[in-house]
C-alpha cells in the first residue's frame, strides 16, 4: 500500500471519520461509453438468452438454406457464408469479453484494496480498544490494591485495639 494511502488511513482513524464507501459504484460511475458498451455486450454474450437466440439463428440458417431454398440457397452446404459470419463474430466478441474481464479485474483489485483499508482500520480500532481495556483493568487493579491496603490498615488498627497494643 502506498505511503499516502497509509497516511490518509491514519488521518481517518485519528479523526474518527468513516472509511466505508461504495468503491464498486464509484468504479461503475467512472466508466466510459465504450467500457459500458463492452460490459453490456460481454454480459449478453455470456447469457442463456444469447445462446438460445444464437442457436435458433443457426438452426434457422441451416433450415432456410437446406430445406426451404433447396435449389436457390444463397449459402448451400457447407455454409461458407455462415462460417465467415461466425468467424467475424468470434473475432469481435473475444476482445470485447477480454476488455470486460480486464475491467472486472481492475474493479476486484480496487475492492480488495478497499477491504484492506477497512481491515487495517478495524485492526487499529481493536488495538485502541485493547489499550483502553488494559488501562481500565490496570486502574481497577490499583484501586483494588489501595482498598486492600486500607483494609489491612483498618484490620491492624482493630487488632491493636483488641490486644491493647499501640498501633
Amino acid at each position: 500500500m502506498e505511503t499516502s494511502n497509509l497516511q490518509n488511513l491514519a488521518h481517518t482513524v485519528l479523526k474518527r471519520h468513516p472509511l466505508s464507501r461504495n468503491v464498486i459504484q464509484e468504479f461503475e460511475d467512472n466508466r466510459s461509453f465504450g467500457e459500458r458498451l463492452a460490459d453490456r455486450i460481454a454480459k449478453f454474450g455470456g447469457s442463456w438468452p444469447f445462446i438460445l437466440v444464437f442457436l435458433a439463428s443457426l438452426v434457422g440458417w441451416v433450415v432456410l438454406n437446406t430445406a426451404l431454398l433447396r435449389s436457390r440457397a444463397f449459402d448451400p452446404y457447407p455454409y461458407i457464408l455462415l462460417n465467415l459470419f461466425l468467424s467475424m463474430l468470434a473475432s469481435l466478441q473475444a476482445p470485447v469479453i477480454m476488455m470486460s474481464q480486464n475491467r472486472q479485474a481492475a474493479k476486484d483489485r480496487l475492492d480488495a484494496a478497499h477491504d484492506y483499508e477497512i481491515n487495517l482500520k478495524a485492526e487499529m480500532e481493536i488495538r485502541g480498544l485493547h489499550e483502553k481495556l488494559d488501562e481500565l483493568r490496570e486502574r481497577r487493579w490499583m484501586e483494588l490494591v489501595d482498598m486492600q491496603q486500607e483494609q489491612i490498615r483498618l484490620l491492624q488498627g482493630l487488632l491493636a485495639k483488641a490486644t491493647g497494643s499501640p498501633g
